[in-house]
């Protein structure tokens, strides 16, 4: 059964399925413009996906192919992977900041090989076992693997500019750079009065940025041919704070469900970085490679039970609350380790 729920306001979500995903769906959200309707992030590239979208967009009386726009939260193929079929659909155009526009650039026009060598190289470099590493390489040389997500999706034909409003005939929808979940990740704030008149600066479409139950992963994206080492946790953090000020009526998020204080669930989310940050540090007590930490960490379900793709993501986890201690001068490398270890200072 298509869901859609109105939100007032000409504002709808849909809910997108995501296959074999324990999120579940994503929240694609329709918005209505003075030139036609502008998408909220697309949903993942799947044949129900798409019949979901489609059926959904049609139940808020708008044909696929009238959609205006697409502005896109962020890279990840449950957000921009059917963005490709909609521009073909109808035309529309694609909006996304450029540090995801890269990433997507880069993804398209690189080798599958060379994405996995550049994987397994970066595994290793953080002390991922071999008997993980082999599959990988495996690949790399003609072995099977699952298709990358995301490869038939549009490349952004325009540019988000944070802090600057979106070219949307009638409505007043400012972007929000909000980087850490991606380099690029952009929050929407609806400049608007609240339909149900809550109190409060607008609405928000916070993407992954901020969600109601949900720490969101902290992505390293580097490209693999610059050296420079990020912080995305740091960036996620300021940015969180940066929200947090906003004062908005009502947060419309990309998974779960909307709700309205914000203010207090960056505060949560503020805190248990911290928690999780300090648990870290008593764990480096002993020089540890990111790969033991992530071992190590407190997950969802305990590191046996991780699936291997999950592993990747939770390494990459660590690695980011390592960075974060290293920039706040709480750990460091220990030089000449490799894999590199680090240690409490």
């Amino acid at each position: 059964m298509t869901q859609v729920t109105e939100h007032g306001g000409g504002v709808w979500s849909i809910k997108v399925p995501i296959p074999d995903n324990p999120l579940g769906h994503t929240l694609v959200h329709v918005l209505d413009t003075d030139r036609g309707p502008v998408l909220v992030d697309t949903g993942w590239d799947d044949p129900d996906a798409w019949d979901t979208l489609v059926a959904g967009v049609a139940a808020v009386g708008v044909d696929i192919a009238g959609i205006h726009g697409v502005v896109i939260t962020h890279h990840h193929p449950d957000h921009h992977g059917l963005s490709g079929q909609v521009r073909e659909a109808s035309g529309a155009w694609i909006a996304m900041h450029a540090a995801d526009t890269a990433i997507v650039r880069r993804t398209r026009e690189s080798e599958p090989g060379t994405w996995l060598s550049y994987l397994a190289a970066k595994l290793a470099a953080v002390g991922a076992p071999e008997e993980h590493l082999a599959p990988l390489r495996a690949a790399r040389t003609g072995g099977r693997m699952r298709t990358l997500p995301g490869l038939r999706a549009a490349l952004p034909d325009r540019e988000i500019v944070p802090g600057e409003l979106l070219d949307l005939a009638g409505r007043r929808l400012r972007a929000i750079w909000t980087p850490g979940h991606t380099p690029g990740h952009v929050c929407l704030h609806l400049e608007e009065n609240h339909p149900a008149g809550l109190p409060g600066r607008g609405r928000l479409f916070s993407g992954d940025h901020l969600l109601p139950g949900i720490s969101p992963h902290i992505g390293l994206y580097e490209d693999p041919d610059d050296a420079t080492a990020t912080d995305p946790l740091g960036d996620y953090l300021d940015s969180l704070e940066r929200i947090g000020r906003l004062g908005v009526a009502e947060v419309l998020p990309a998974h779960q469900y909307p709700f309205t204080d914000a203010a207090g669930r960056v505060r949560e989310l503020l805190d248990h970085h911290e928690e999780r940050l300090t648990g870290l540090l008593a764990l480096l007590a002993t020089p540890l490679t990111p790969w033991q930490l992530a071992e190590r960490m407190e997950w969802n379900r305990p590191w046996e039970q991780i699936p291997y793709g999950s592993r990747n993501i939770a390494v990459s986890e660590a690695e980011a609350h390592v960075r974060r201690l290293v920039k706040l001068g709480r750990a460091e490398a220990v030089p000449g380790s490799g894999p590199v270890t680090y240690v409490a200072v």
